[in-house]
């Protein structure tokens, strides 16, 4: 039975690479998407995600919910369309949601939660906002939930947004402290992994001649050349969501410790979002006062490179 999945994203290239994957993966089943602000506001998500089960014929089948406007912090959001592009399709210019499809339609994800229960598995690879008001509104509920896999943070690695910290806990600090202190069964997919998922420009040509995967060649193309610019030594696209979403069901593709974590909670400077694990072998003890959460910290390539090819080109590789 295929893995039932609700989605939390801010459906720039990687989270729609991401639900293609799942789309031709028979082992993924992806019954919603909470569409929230981050690399670009929440009505273009919304459109996107449209866009995406549209194009894919999967309308019928993924339900789309609207999530965080802005972050706890109560600031406007930074976007960032030099890596994603203005509609965060890259090139692609999706076309607008009419209005009776923008609903505020939040409270429906517990409908989701209740369908599913203990078969339904949460991923966040946006900014944690939403997921973290669930949480405030929905504590008892939350806890049918079988578990949540959330891509985040860097551990004695370099940022992507600071020297210190990844993009979606220092979008909105707050949030990931929420959900880090009470989500239960938590997997922590950090910047130390998601950035060796490297998908290099030869095979997302293969992937573009052989599979069928209409937009994908566009987008990892525009997102590689942002990239490629900024680091001239990288390889290919980091498929940061997509490794999130193959994590929960390819258990033997990461190496996990469990640790204590802390979110730095400052408002402005280098270590805002900074995501801090504590090795200490004394501090490694679960209590009360003190979660331990899986943190990924080693990646099998050739595992996930033979996955995801198998999977996005209808081929078998070994």
């Amino acid at each position: 039975m295929a893995q039932k999945v609700l989605v939390f994203g801010d459906i720039g290239i990687d989270d729609t690479v991401g639900l293609i994957y799942s789309y031709f993966n028979d082992e993924i089943d992806v019954v919603g998407v909470v569409a929230d602000y981050g690399n670009i506001a929440r009505e273009k998500a919304l459109a996107n995600v449209h866009y995406i089960r549209n194009l894919y014929n999967v309308a019928e089948v993924i339900e789309v919910f609207g999530g965080a406007e802005i972050p706890m912090t109560g600031e406007t959001p930074v976007y960032f369309p030099e890596i994603h592009g203005e509609y965060g399709l890259g090139p692609i210019i999706p076309p607008e949601v009419e209005d009776g499809e923008v609903i505020e339609n939040f409270f429906g994800i517990i409908d989701i939660i209740e369908k599913y229960q203990d078969e339904l598995i949460i991923v966040n690879i946006g900014r944690l906002t939403s997921l973290a008001t669930m949480f405030i509104l929905y504590q008892e509920r939350m806890r049918n939930v079988k578990g949540f896999y959330i891509m985040g943070g860097a551990f004695w690695v370099p940022g992507n947004v600071t020297a210190v910290s990844e993009a979606n806990f220092h979008g909105d600090p707050i949030a990931a402290q929420i959900v880090l202190k009470y989500a239960h069964n938590l997997a922590i997919i950090p910047l130390n992994v998601t950035s060796e998922a490297i998908a290099t420009p030869r095979m997302v040509d293969y992937i573009d001649r052989v599979g069928d995967t209409k937009i994908i060649k566009s987008l990892l193309d525009y997102y590689y050349s942002f990239y490629k610019e900024r680091n001239p030594n990288i390889q290919g696209s980091p498929l940061h969501d997509v490794l999130t979403l193959m994590a929960t069901i390819h258990e033997d593709m990461l190496g996990y410790r469990k640790l204590p974590v802390q979110i730095v909670q400052v408002q402005n400077g280098v270590a805002r979002g900074q995501s801090i694990a504590d090795n200490r072998p004394f501090a490694n003890t679960e209590t009360e006062k003190k979660k331990l959460h899986r943190i990924a910290f080693e990646l099998d390539y050739k595992k996930f490179y033979t996955n995801f090819m198998t999977v996005m080109t209808g081929q078998r590789f070994e």
